[in-house]
């Protein structure tokens, strides 16, 4: 129960971050807005991956 707690405040967090660090960078261009779109989901995926990992760790135990 807490490692599902923890877990969701973890994601709570990082996507607060990731909306605060949006709306705080200056308007890119259009080429630099493409390619920051394409890091930023790359990103997503690895944070889920890293979670869904993280998860079956806090599973077995």
């Amino acid at each position: 129960m807490t490692s599902k707690i923890v877990r969701i405040a973890l994601i709570a967090a990082v996507a607060t971050a990731a909306l605060s660090v949006a709306a705080c960078t200056p308007k890119a261009t259009t080429e630099e807005a493409a390619a920051s779109s394409e890091v930023a989901s790359e990103a997503v995926v690895e944070s889920a991956a890293a979670s869904e990992v993280a998860s079956e760790a806090a599973s077995s135990n």
